[in-house]
C-alpha cells in the first residue's frame, strides 16, 4: 500500500496548499481568487473564492500514489455522462485555460469542478432522503450497465484483493485503531466468514460493475430538490453494486435506523431497478465488508479529523458488530 502522504505530517498540508494556488494560475480565474482547505480525506479540496468574478468552484488536489492521470480523467468521464445521459446531478468538471480536465503541479495532480449548493443530507430527513438515495444509485448502475466506455478507460476494483489482500489499498484492519488480540480474534472470524459468503455470491455482470464506491452522507448534496446532488467520484471503480448501498452506511452502520434507512433505500432503488432476494439476503454481508475496510482505513489516515475522531472506539464496534453478524 502506498503511504497516504496526507496523514504524514510534517508541513505536507502546507505544501499542499502551495500547489492549489501554483494551480490557479492554470484556470481563467482572477488575481484575486484564493483557495481555502475544507477537507482532507484521500484527497484536499479548496473552495476556490473569487472575489474579482464573484465565482465560486471547487479544486481537489489529490494526494500521491492512488491515481494515475488516465484514470482520473476516466473518473471524469463517467461523471460527466451520468449528468448528461442519466440526470444524476454531478459537478461540472471546469477545464484549465489550455482545455486540460486535468493539471498537473508541484507534482501533484488537480481537477476544478463547479461549486454545487446544497448541504449534507438533514438527520429529519434521513429516511426519505435513502428513498432518493436508492433511486438515483439504481440509475447510475443502470447507466454504467450500458454506456460504452472510452478508449483508456481505467478504474481500479473494490474486490477482495484490493480490500484484504496482500496490497489492501487502505492498508490492513490488523493495524487498525485499538485492535488488541481479542479484537484480531473476532475479527478474524469476521473475514473468513466474509470471504465465504462473497466468494459464493460472485462477482457476475449482474452484481458487479461500475460503482461509486463511497456513496456516503459527506458526498451528497440536499438543497431541498427532488433528489441529491453526488459528488467526490474519486473512488468509483468496478465492485458490487450492493456496496454503495453499504458505503451508504459508512460510520453510522451500528445505529438503530439502519434498518429502517435499508428498507427505504431498497424501497428507491426497486423503483428504478430490480434488486433480488438474492442481494438482499447479502446486505449485511457488504456492510460487514465495508466496516472492516474502514477499520483499516482509519488505521491509515489519522491525519483526516474523522479518523483521529473515532479511533478505537470505531474498532470496538465493528467487533461487536461482527459478533452479532456471526451469530445471526
Amino acid at each position: 500500500m502506498e503511504l497516504h502522504d496526507l496523514s504524514a505530517g510534517g508541513g505536507v498540508l502546507d505544501q499542499v496548499g502551495d500547489a492549489a494556488r501554483a494551480a490557479l494560475a492554470r484556470y481563467a480565474v482572477s488575481q484575486a481568487a484564493t483557495v481555502t482547505l475544507i477537507n482532507v480525506s484521500e484527497n484536499a479540496t479548496f473552495l476556490v473564492d473569487d472575489s474579482g468574478t464573484g465565482e465560486r468552484s471547487i479544486l481537489r488536489v489529490h494526494r500521491l500514489g492512488y491515481h494515475a492521470a488516465e484514470a482520473i480523467h476516466s473518473e471524469l468521464a463517467w461523471l460527466t455522462a451520468l449528468r448528461a445521459q442519466a440526470g444524476v446531478r454531478t459537478p461540472e468538471v471546469i477545464p484549465a485555460r489550455d482545455g486540460a480536465g486535468v493539471v498537473h503541479v508541484a507534482g501533484r495532480h488537480a481537477v476544478m469542478f463547479e461549486f454545487l449548493p446544497g448541504v449534507e443530507p438533514p438527520e429529519e430527513r434521513l429516511v426519505d432522503g435513502f428513498k432518493q438515495l436508492g433511486a438515483v444509485t439504481a440509475r447510475m448502475h443502470r447507466h454504467a450497465r450500458r454506456w460504452r466506455r472510452p478508449p483508456g478507460f481505467t478504474r481500479f476494483a473494490w474486490d477482495w484483493d484490493a480490500a484484504f489482500g496482500r496490497e489492501a489499498r487502505w492498508g490492513r484492519w490488523q493495524d487498525g485503531v485499538g485492535v488488541d488480540a481479542e479484537a484480531r480474534a473476532v475479527l478474524d472470524r469476521l473475514e473468513g466468514r466474509l470471504r465465504e459468503r462473497i466468494g459464493r455470491y460472485g462477482e457476475g455482470p449482474e452484481r458487479f460493475g461500475l460503482i461509486h464506491a463511497d456513496m456516503r452522507l459527506a458526498n451528497l448534496l440536499d438543497d431541498g430538490g427532488p433528489e441529491p446532488s453526488v459528488i467526490d467520484f474519486d473512488d468509483c471503480g468496478f465492485g458490487w453494486h450492493v456496496y454503495d448501498l453499504a458505503a451508504a452506511l459508512s460510520f453510522i452502520e451500528h445505529e438503530p435506523v439502519v434498518p429502517e434507512l435499508i428498507d427505504s433505500w431498497l424501497d428507491g432503488y426497486r423503483g428504478e431497478e430490480p434488486f433480488g432476494r438474492e442481494d438482499e439476503r447479502e446486505i449485511w454481508t457488504f456492510i460487514l465488508f465495508r466496516r472492516l475496510l474502514l477499520t483499516a482505513w482509519i488505521g491509515s489516515h489519522q491525519g483526516v479529523e474523522i479518523a483521529r475522531e473515532l479511533g478505537a472506539g470505531y474498532t470496538l464496534g465493528t467487533c461487536d458488530l461482527a459478533e452479532r453478524y456471526l451469530t445471526s
